[in-house]
């Protein structure tokens, strides 16, 4: 599926490509169509505090009507003939194929005495999990997703070794479908255990360390298991599975039925002592905070947990970072846009108590962290839209080393806080990618190339990448990364891939891309990647600027982009191509309707 839209891209945009050959008569009668209308429904009408809009397309909203699905048919009759009569199809297909079919893999991570990561030998739909007795010693395949369907559908989704690495949890989800049933597997013999466990979405997998049984999350009965269910789902609960179970035993642990849209996971904590609770709604980086002491319930977890109140408020966000006994360390954003670390000691849990470890940074946005090594901390930093790693003392919070990282981002992390070593994935828009080991038993520790991960048939010397700034509407300065081959002229004859997202404080780092590497290598393109308001790229303040009543900001710095693209001669207004997805769907569809001279393409991804 994924191929075959991409293929779809790759031949549309070769038609901008080829825009000169448009004059010929022959190609002008073949691109020619008449569009499906879509009639109007204009008896849907959403009252928004007295003020009335028409939603006369809402029955496209469901998939499964025999209108949908005419509509979605008398699309793909104009499409399909196009895109089969393109003179450059099996030239991209071919290509696209050939630069597809390159091995990845994944860090190296270690779980109770054996090291396990993911390899795709290329084409393989789904990635297969092996296993290995040291770092050197002969992998053998762990578990291969590719063997549970014909069609490769079916998928990984969510794993959880326990924390001695004797069992396995992991979660399967059909045809895309966000719901998934967890299996359990005993790790030496590969065996799968009988316990199972169904209606789970959006789920914790958080094993108590005796191996009891473990945390997740699930819903009361789905309605759709294929993933086209539209509606909503309410009421997220925490259950607790008692390993060698039934389902209908589980422990009902944490529920809100007052407030059925809230969401609650479970994490327990490093050493096993607590289970932290934490609760969210909606989509802003915001959450309550509890405790269980696990060790408390004599009798175990038999139901509901008695959860020990921190933070009973929206205000901010708290992400477990580790703990040391009852003094436990947060990622938060509390007061600092651009999150800090902090410390907080549970048995002293009054926020006047509270201890800022690592500050906020002025400018660069604290991306994640983690603990390794007993007592360092990992930092993961956003630097102009580039990721910056940092070493730091747990107890001080005291800098002790800057990791060298080019200019990309990071990926992949593995290592835990009893581990000596520590994995990370680089990448870049020319990098497929470079997993570096860090081991700190060494006497003067440095990372080391542990793998290179390349393609054949990518020069990834002939092409640059350069980052620009541009000034929006209102005179902010947006960051813009543009790829390209070396040298390239300034003659606006280029095709233009401009991609961007702008919401819901994610931030877009740079990244590799076979299509992308396709449309520069055949199309001569430029690949655009425009860092909007309303993403995370510089932390809170960013993200605000936005969103809400300041959506027209994402959709002027983009437009800007644009703009500055013409401008500098990369590109003209017939040859530039914006694409989105989800939240970038809306934003290249709005751009279209308000700048529609800007753009030659539009590509709309679920928008």
């Amino acid at each position: 599926m994924r191929f075959a839209f991409v293929l779809s891209f790759l031949i549309a945009v070769g038609g901008v490509a080829l825009w000169k050959h448009r004059k010929n008569s022959k190609v002008s009668e073949e691109m020619s169509f008449k569009y499906p209308e879509a009639h109007r429904d204009e008896t849907v009408v959403d009252d928004y505090h007295g003020t009335k809009i028409v939603d006369a397309y809402r029955w496209l909203e469901d998939p499964d009507s025999e209108e949908t699905k005419a509509f979605v048919e008398a699309q793909n009759n104009i499409s399909v003939p196009y895109l089969q009569k393109c003179r450059n199809g099996k030239e991209l297909r071919k290509s696209l194929t050939k630069l597809w079919n390159y091995p990845k893999f994944s860090c190296p991570f270690k779980r109770g005495s054996r090291y396990f990561y993911y390899h795709n030998s290329g084409l393989q739909n789904q990635s297969v999990l092996y296993v290995q007795d040291s770092l050197s010693s002969k992998p053998e395949v762990f578990f291969d997703p590719n063997q549970l369907s014909d069609d490769g559908t079916v998928a990984l989704q969510g794993t959880a070794f326990s924390e001695d690495g004797q069992y396995w949890a992991y979660g399967l989800s059909d045809s895309g479908s966000d719901w998934v049933t967890i299996k359990f597997m005993e790790v030496k013999t590969k065996q799968n255990l009988p316990d199972t466990l169904k209606h789970v979405k959006f789920s914790s997998m958080a094993w108590t360390h005796d191996n009891a049984g473990l945390f997740y999350n699930r819903y009361p009965v789905e309605t759709k298991a294929d993933g086209t269910d539209t509606d909503s789902n309410v009421n997220h609960k925490l259950y607790f599975h008692r390993l060698g179970t039934e389902q209908e035993e589980d422990q009902l642990c944490v529920e809100w039925l007052q407030e059925p849209t809230w969401m609650t996971g479970a994490e327990v904590s490093d050493c096993g002592r607590f289970a932290v609770i934490t609760v969210s709604k909606g989509c802003d980086p915001v959450n309550m905070l509890y405790y269980v002491d696990l060790h408390s319930l004599v009798a175990g977890i038999t139901g509901q947990l008695p959860l020990v109140k921190i933070v009973d408020n929206f205000d901010a966000e708290y992400e477990y970072i580790t703990n040391e006994d009852t003094v436990f360390t947060f990622k938060t954003n509390l007061n600092s846009p651009n999150y800090k670390l902090i410390q907080i000691d549970f048995m002293k849990p009054e926020m006047v108590n509270w201890v800022n470890l690592v500050p906020e940074h002025d400018k660069d946005v604290l991306e994640w962290a983690t603990c390794v090594n007993s007592n360092v901390l990992v930092l993961c930093y956003i630097q102009d839209v580039k990721n910056v790693l940092y070493l730091h003392d747990l107890v001080t919070g005291e800098q002790l080393k800057k990791l060298a990282v080019d200019v990309g981002a990071i990926t992949g992390y593995s290592g835990k806080k009893e581990h000596d070593e520590m994995f990370y994935y680089f990448t870049s828009f020319l990098t497929p990618g470079t997993i570096f080991h860090y081991d700190f038993s060494e006497q003067d520790p440095t990372p080391k190339v542990f793998r290179e991960i390349t393609v054949e048939g990518f020069q990834a010397h002939l092409y640059e990448t350069e980052q620009v700034f541009v000034t929006s509407k209102d005179g902010t300065k947006i960051p813009m990364f543009l790829v390209h081959r070396k040298g390239m002229k300034h003659d606006a004859s280029h095709p233009v891939l401009m991609y961007g997202y702008g919401g819901f404080n994610i931030a877009l780092t740079p990244s590799f891309s076979v299509s992308r590497v396709v449309f520069m290598q055949h199309l001569g393109g430029v690949f655009a990647l425009v860092n909007l308001r309303g993403g995370g790229e510089y932390g809170e303040k960013w993200h605000k600027a936005g969103s809400l009543n300041n959506k027209q900001n994402v959709f002027d710095d983009f437009q800007a982009a644009g703009k500055y693209l013409i401008d500098k001669n990369y590109t003209a207004s017939h040859k530039l191509v914006i694409m989105g997805g989800s939240n970038g769907g809306l934003l290249v569809t709005a751009c279209a309707n308000q700048a529609p001279h800007l753009f030659g393409v539009v590509v709309s991804q679920v928008g």
